[in-house]
């Protein structure tokens, strides 16, 4: 079943982090943000939501970077219930396609929590000062990809995040699947 995030809170802070990542260093918030803002994706491996905008994703995320966005994914899913999702399965999956951000795993979903994560992909835009400003959708693409000529609507809001230091205030939410939490 399809899931949304609520709308952006903007200038809302997130709790830091220290997770460990695909790439066998712990990074924490402050590391991945860049000079002009930060972007934190949550997506996972096994999500038709995530895989059908994966080479979307590594392309804005490696403009971003180019503009001075620190950019980092997170997987939450419960591991037990979705191998997929497994750290190793994450470590395949980023070098299989060779993401340019850290790919971090959040294997107690205290983050996710904190956050308030709702689904994958779920997309938090910060400015310089780490104030929430983005919380929408990559693009039009649902299960499947958008048109390719389709607007990049993280991309324009994240350059004019770094640009101005503010969000575009109409936003529209992610879809995605929802993050598979563990039994309580």
């Amino acid at each position: 079943m399809a899931v949304s995030p609520p709308v952006c809170e903007f200038g809302w802070h997130a709790p830091d982090f220290a997770l460990p990542a695909t790439d066998g260093k712990t990074y924490t918030l402050a590391e991945i943000a860049g000079p002009r803002g930060a972007l934190i994706m949550f997506i996972c491996n096994h999500c038709p939501y995530v895989l059908a905008v994966l080479d979307r994703i590594q392309r804005d995320a490696s403009d971003l970077q180019e503009i001075g966005i620190g950019v980092a994914a997170i997987c939450s899913n419960d591991a037990d219930a979705y191998p997929a999702d497994s750290f190793e399965k994450m470590a395949e999956l980023a070098q299989e396609r060779g993401f340019s951000f850290p790919y971090l795993h959040d294997e107690t979903q205290e983050v996710a929590r904190a956050w308030n994560a709702a689904c994958t992909p779920d997309f938090f835009g910060f400015n310089a000062e780490g104030g929430l400003q983005y919380r929408g959708r990559l693009d039009a693409s649902g299960k499947n990809p958008a048109p390719a000529d389709a607007p990049c609507d993280l991309f324009e809001a994240m350059k004019q995040v770094a640009d101005t230091g503010q969000g575009p205030r109409d936003q529209i939410p992610s879809m995605g699947c929802s993050i598979k939490w563990k039994a309580a």
